[in-house]
């Protein structure tokens, strides 16, 4: 008589385990909290966009495509989270749409990494060629960090393949690390030509953010060497806490230091804002408005024609009504 043996797999993927009643309202409670403070952030964006100067509006509109994508994803996420588990005695037991509570995840970072590497650069001291060429670089490594992860975590193996994991985890992590470099050489090259205080708050920004990005590898590794509701609970509620740093905390460092650019050019008479810049209730510069609009050549003063009076504009051509024809 054949004797059958289980096979168990190596790797138990998080969204596989059952979740006790305290466990699954936890997750609840943080992806309740992350939607609710991600709204909050994309309406406080949209309120101060004008705090910052033209050049530096890139950053603020970056800002908004992060925490507009991060408002839509948990919302999903949530949906799914509920459909995705049932309720059996007193545990919840995943079913086949458990998985999209962190398949959503990676969507959401697809959109919102390459925009974070725009928000920083955008504040930046890089400009033409060499400002086209670092955030391409950066937007390409930040897509390829989050796809490769995707590929091994979700795709390839169900997120139980050990190998796969492990492998695609590499080569996630190789283009995390370049990610990082390019970042970080754009914000200490630029921060030599700051201002002390906007360029030592440009490079506590990019090591926030290199803080934070590290929290994501420690996480996908936690299925490699351990699993069950516990676990699960604590990659959903550290992915969560995570996506709060850097998409509230760090997004708010960078608007700092978009202020203080824009501060600075108004100062050195480079630009011109309307309305004074303030932060932290001290003044960094007074409101100022051009008294000529120069042209980019020869620098002429471009004067406001009056508009002729309606009795000597050219008269319409007019043309028989049809019943005259």
């Amino acid at each position: 008589m054949p004797i059958h043996v289980a096979v168990v797999p190596a790797v138990i993927a998080p969204w596989n385990v059952e979740l006790s009643e305290s466990q699954h309202t936890l997750i609840l409670y943080a992806l309740t909290v992350g939607l609710m403070a991600f709204v909050a952030g994309f309406i406080r964006a949209g309120v101060t966009i004008r705090e910052v100067g033209a050049r530096y509006r890139t950053a603020v509109l970056a800002r908004q495509g992060v925490l507009s994508s991060a408002s839509v994803a948990y919302v999903a996420i949530l949906i799914e989270f509920h459909r995705g588990y049932d309720l059996v005695g007193d545990a919840w037991v995943p079913n086949i749409g458990a998985v999209n509570t962190f398949a959503l995840r990676y969507a959401e970072w697809t959109v919102s990494v390459p925009l974070i590497a725009v928000e920083v650069l955008a504040v930046c001291a890089l400009a033409g060629v060499t400002m086209r060429r670092t955030r391409i670089l950066a937007m390409a490594c930040g897509f390829l960090m989050v796809f490769c992860g995707f590929i091994g975590a979700i795709i390839i193996g169900g997120g139980e393949d050990l190998f796969q994991l492990r492998i695609w985890g590499a080569f996630s992590a190789l283009f995390w690390v370049l990610t990082n470099v390019i970042l970080w050489r754009a914000a200490t090259s630029s921060a030599r030509s700051l201002t002390p205080e906007a360029g030592l708050l440009l490079r506590n920004a990019v090591l926030l953010l290199l803080a934070g990005w590290a929290v994501y590898p420690l996480v996908y590794s936690i299925p490699t060497f351990a699993w069950g509701g516990v676990w699960t609970t604590a990659m959903q509620v550290g992915l969560t806490i995570a996506d709060l740093l850097l998409k509230l905390a760090f997004a708010g460092v960078i608007h700092r230091v978009a202020k203080l650019r824009t501060a600075e050019d108004v100062r050195a008479g480079d630009d011109v804002h309307p309305e004074a810049i303030w932060i932290s209730s001290v003044k960094q510069s007074d409101a100022g408005a051009p008294r000529e609009v120069y042209l980019a050549d020869e620098r002429m003063v471009h004067r406001r024609r009056a508009q002729p009076p309606l009795s000597e504009a050219v008269p319409m051509t007019t043309y028989p009504d049809s019943d005259d024809q």
